[in-house]
């Protein structure tokens, strides 16, 4: 009898632990949301939802074994902190001679809330002291011929009207421009015309080192997981809204499923294919185009001492629009280099860490006509990279003496950057377009969110953080609750810096004395004042 009895308490003890098992799955081990890549997209807005939901249970899942190994690692990108002062393609001509800055400001203006979140993750020590992520590097556009000039002077006469630009110059003068950037004008013939613009405000950030300081700051709070060599399959919607994901690990090569109220899907380059596989509706249309990035580089001191500012110009005829030319001082891991590019090459992979079939897996009957319509219609693109991928050393030394008369082959060296995927959408006039910039979707119950796109993507991504949230949390963002605790990351949250010139002048120069920026200012300032500078 007791025998049968005990039996009989061994079978409910083990029907208890199943059933408290499944009851934990539910209750305890459903997260509040899954970030998929562990860039600074990712970890702004896993850092965002933890402020404003402190009890949330958040997972982040990176398929390399580092965080921020793609496009947010510092040498994968030029690190311009994108804030459209010496970008022209933000700045489109029309066709009756004026300049559409629209675009500019916006990106100005969501790069000034960039500043003031940093600068809020800097007090909050959720970045160690030490962390140099950012420096005052002047941000100059350098055109020559008549045309290009006369925008550019155009182009300066429309930005200055905004706080956001006011302190732009610009100058023709050859020996002006020669005490801005020495090593650009010298072996120059004096009688030879150029346009240049200059903004003292211009940044070079390391977007890995912001994200690695914000990831070791969630990682100190519970409900919190970060699991690296582990890479999201499969995603499916569940009958209750939740998403269930399959995940393999790819150390053990074990497949584990995770469930989550709120899917972002921030892995830059491998979004678009994560996006297909949700099945969302929002995410027919969409097709990617692969840019491999290249750059010279040079780490030589003596050269590296000649040139303090990051420099645009104009983008060749056919160029995809992230594929302006720019000479860059870049700071590191602490060190000087210089980077001149980029260099269009041709790859199917959609990440450097992925696969040469990335571009054909990503074909489907929704977004092959439009990718068709592309080709058609940007046949000069297609012409572009054939010819980039052609080049020679010597075509690549010819490109960068147009910026750098006189630079030697054995100083600078080639190196492949990150990779970026240009997306592609469906247009009801020319059947397909390039989209510039970086491009939200989500589904209509706002239970998932992708990132697709490219520059100016890093700088912006507070912004494009808070956007996601607003598509996908209406209600909760539009509380008095979320909107105070907002404002206590952005003070100028819910305000204009664009119409608001007091207070534009006001946050930058908060923002610049904490991030330490006003000091590096005054550094450059001196040392053009000590050094002569002959041209």
């Amino acid at each position: 009898m007791l025998t049968e009895i005990s039996i009989r308490y061994k079978y409910v003890y083990i029907y208890i632990g199943i059933f408290g098992r499944v009851i934990n799955k539910k209750l305890f081990i459903m997260k509040d949301a899954v970030l998929i890549g562990s860039g600074i997209m990712s970890s702004t807005v896993g850092v965002l939802v933890k402020k404003l939901m402190p009890e949330a249970k958040i997972a982040i899942y990176e398929k390399l074994e580092n965080v921020a190994s793609e496009s947010s690692y510092s040498w994968n990108n030029a690190g311009t902190g994108h804030s459209a002062f010496c970008e022209l393609n933000y700045t489109p001509e029309q066709k009756d001679g004026s300049i559409n800055i629209e675009k500019a400001l916006q990106i100005a203006s969501s790069f000034e809330i960039s500043r003031q979140f940093w600068s809020y993750l800097k007090q909050q020590k959720f970045l160690p002291e030490e962390a140099l992520f950012i420096k005052s590097v002047p941000h100059m556009s350098f055109v020559w011929g008549e045309k290009n000039i006369s925008y550019l002077k155009r182009r300066h006469e429309a930005m200055i009207k905004y706080a956001l630009f006011e302190d732009m110059k610009y100058s023709e003068d050859y020996d002006e421009i020669a005490q801005w950037v020495p090593m650009m004008m010298k072996n120059r013939d004096k009688s030879e015309r150029f346009g240049v613009t200059k903004m003292d405000a211009g940044t070079d950030v390391n977007f890995d080192v912001i994200t690695k300081g914000i990831i070791n700051y969630l990682n100190k709070h519970e409900g919190f997981e970060l699991h690296v060599k582990h890479e999201v399959k499969s995603l499916k919607k569940q009958p209750d809204g939740t998403w269930k994901l399959k995940i393999r690990n790819n150390k053990t090569g074990e497949i584990v499923t995770e469930h989550s109220k709120f899917v972002f899907i921030g892995a830059g380059g491998g979004s678009l294919p994560l996006l297909q596989k949700s099945g969302i509706k929002e995410g027919k249309g969409y097709g990617g185009f692969p840019v491999s990035g290249k750059f010279m580089r040079c780490l030589n001191p003596e050269i590296i001492e000649l040139h303090k500012a990051k420099v645009y110009g104009k983008a060749a005829a056919g160029a995809p629009p992230m594929s302006m030319p720019h000479l860059d001082e870049r700071r590191i891991d602490g060190k000087e280099s210089l980077l001149f590019g980029p260099y269009a090459g041709m790859s199917t992979k959609f990440l450097k860490s992925g696969s040469f079939w990335d571009l054909i897996k990503s074909l489907r009957l929704h977004n092959i006509k439009p990718m068709l319509a592309v080709a058609r219609n940007e046949f000069g693109l297609i012409k572009y990279l054939i010819g980039q991928v052609m080049q020679s050393k010597k075509d690549r030394l010819k490109y960068l003496n147009l910026y750098f008369p006189g630079a030697k082959e054995e100083d600078w060296e080639l190196y492949t950057a990150g990779q970026r995927v240009q997306v592609m959408k469906k247009d009801k006039e020319k059947g397909g377009v390039l989209k510039l910039g970086t491009e939200i979707i989500h589904s209509e119950d706002g239970s998932i969110a992708a990132l697709l796109g490219a520059s100016p993507g890093a700088s912006t991504a507070v912004s494009t953080g808070i956007e996601v949230l607003t598509k996908c949390f209406p209600e909760q963002m539009a509380s008095k609750e979320w909107k105070n605790r907002i404002k206590e990351m952005i003070p100028t949250y819910g305000e204009s810096l664009i119409d608001n010139a007091e207070l534009c002048r006001k946050t930058r120069k908060e923002t610049a004395k904490i991030l330490g920026l006003e000091e590096d200012v005054m550094k450059q300032k001196e040392v053009f004042k000590a050094e002569s500078i002959t041209v």
